[in-house]
């Protein structure tokens, strides 16, 4: 219990203290929190299975193209990172589309098609030849992004969560375990709107592979089981409004399919 907890839960007891009374802690194992809070779980594919989720993190710029068009240079550039709440998770049923409302305050709304990396292990200071054994599954993710907000903020130099880490701005599908797929490594990955092809790449021109994600990730934080780490997006990322429809692709995964709604 944190001091703050500490002192809420004492200062009823006060009077009875200074007339001479004893306080008496609640017995361990008793307390409660007030309110239940929703645990945010991606299903796992094939099994009845749920994947808790605990932390979302993503990388940026990480294809070549991708940074070129946001006005970087990949050669110069270390990976970074940013954060979304774990309660951002929009789950898509394979076969369906699934409906994603477009959110507020924003005139330029992008999809990113991206990778998604599960961890049932955790650690620090993982080298990229560990970091695969932390890896549970994977699955196809969407890093939705508010983009005229978060290039505003980035213009003022201020944080910009808010075009990145909103309700629902990350779409995915089921989890699919490396013990029945592998690690993707390599393969095709896709996004269309209505039917035309917007992104068009391979997994294996990732600036920095998710083994090597991974590893710099844990040098930063320490990892634990539920974090899952979107792998970054290719080029030609752009914007959509109510109606369309996209349809992301991975190779040896279903497509992810959301109507803007």
């Amino acid at each position: 219990m944190d001091r703050r907890h500490w002192v809420a839960g004492t200062a009823a007891a006060g009077a009875g203290l200074l007339a001479g009374c004893a306080a008496t802690p609640p017995a361990v194992g008793t307390s409660k929190t007030i309110f239940p809070v929703a645990q945010a779980t991606i299903p796992i594919a094939g099994s009845g299975e749920l994947f808790p989720v605990r932390r979302i993190y993503c990388i940026g710029r990480n294809y070549a193209a991708h940074a070129r068009e946001m006005g970087s240079d990949p050669t110069r550039e270390p990976p970074f990172f940013f954060q979304k709440p774990s309660d951002a998770v929009q789950y898509v049923v394979p076969g369906t589309t699934a409906d994603h409302p477009y959110p507020p305050l924003t005139k330029n709304y992008h999809y990113e098609i991206e990778l998604v990396a599960a961890l049932h292990k955790g650690g620090k200071n993982v080298t990229p030849e560990q970091a695969l054994d932390l890896v549970y599954g994977y699955a196809v993710g969407l890093d939705m992004t508010r983009r005229d907000l978060q290039r505003a903020m980035g213009d003022e130099k201020k944080p910009w969560e808010i075009g990145k880490s909103f309700d629902r701005s990350a779409p995915i599908g089921p989890i699919h375990p490396a013990a029945r797929i592998g690690h993707l490594k390599a393969g095709a990955i896709t996004l269309k709107v209505n039917g035309q092809l917007k992104q068009n790449a391979n997994l294996d021109q990732m600036i920095w592979n998710v083994a090597e994600q991974i590893s710099k990730l844990s040098q930063a934080f320490e990892l634990m089981p539920g974090d899952i780490v979107f792998s970054g997006t290719p080029e030609n990322v752009g914007p959509v409004v109510p109606g369309d429809v996209m349809e992301g692709a991975i190779a040896g995964l279903p497509t992810l399919n959301v109507r803007v709604v």
